[in-house]
């Protein structure tokens, strides 16, 4: 049967550019892994990663290794665990017969197509939420019904940030539409006609919201990019109001993100960087 873990608690690579293993113990809550251009901070990331789409793949998977890499969770008898992971990078997509069937013609970039695949996960949250509190309200226990408007607590949380976030450029979230969409002096605008900036701290967030407060573990690498200095700042407590329960694991070049209380998070890649064969046969 599968069950399913709280969080990753420790990460083992293999032969990283036949000059290191790495093995990097980790918090169940924030894990910030820094380093300086070329050091591995991504490939770590993308190989761990790598790890968790094999689990889902295979159950052959599931006591190996793949692609150099282990991942250990916090409890040994678990399978699995959900995860997301958002791409900073703004880069066009390449025009061909798959986009040209697609749906919406505005997506048009790679912050595009992670926003238009999360607006249907979006959709699924508020049935979900509202199903909830339909199931909450009709509750003979008193104490249950007034509890359900928590149940959309997040969400108003959400938009709140949009509208912080946004209000310098006179942008607010339009809180009446189903789907994700902004007014700007009473023009209407879909988020592929924000900035990047704006784009990145639109998926980040929707995607913490969209994980519905559960156990999951989120990979950002290097989310400072194209993001203003106050909105690094302000990064990682938004996303722990949005889900607290989520693991964050992200890679960073920037001091800004962890100004906010996180410095005792950071991880230098020199830390967990041993010589070819210093952990083999350790699994903790």
């Amino acid at each position: 049967m599968e069950k399913q873990a709280n969080y990753i608690r420790r990460i083992e690579i293999s032969n990283l550019w036949g000059r290191y293993d790495i093995a990097w113990d980790l918090r169940p809550d924030v894990n910030i892994l820094s380093g300086i251009n070329g050091v591995g901070k991504t490939t770590i990331l993308n190989r761990s990663v790598n790890y968790l789409e094999g689990l889902s793949l295979s159950g052959e998977m599931k006591q190996g290794m793949r692609d150099g890499a282990r991942v250990y969770f916090d409890d040994p008898d678990a399978t699995y665990i959900p995860y997301d992971v958002i791409r900073s990078y703004d880069r066009p997509l390449v025009m061909g017969d798959f986009t040209a069937r697609m749906a919406d013609k505005n997506v048009k970039s790679e912050l595009d197509w992670q926003l238009y695949l999360l607006q249907r996960r979006y959709l699924d949250y508020q049935v979900n939420v509202g199903n909830r509190m339909i199931e909450m309200l009709a509750s003979e226990d008193e104490a249950v019904r007034q509890k359900a408007a928590e149940v959309s607590r997040a969400k108003r949380i959400f938009q709140d940030q949009m509208d912080e976030l946004f209000a310098y450029t006179h942008k607010k979230i339009d809180r009446k539409r189903n789907d994700i969409a902004f007014y700007q002096d009473d023009e209407l605008l879909l988020p592929y006609k924000l900035s990047s900036g704006e784009k990145q701290m639109v998926l980040i967030l929707l995607t913490a919201l969209v994980q519905d407060h559960k156990h999951c573990v989120f990979f950002l690498d290097e989310p400072e990019a194209s993001l203003h200095i106050d909105w690094q700042q302000k990064l990682i407590g938004m996303i722990r109001r949005l889900n607290p329960k989520a693991q964050i694991i992200l890679t960073t070049h920037s001091p800004a993100v962890i100004m906010e209380g996180w410095l005792d998070k950071v991880t230098e890649v020199s830390e967990i960087a041993t010589p070819i064969g210093a952990i083999e046969g350790k699994t903790n």
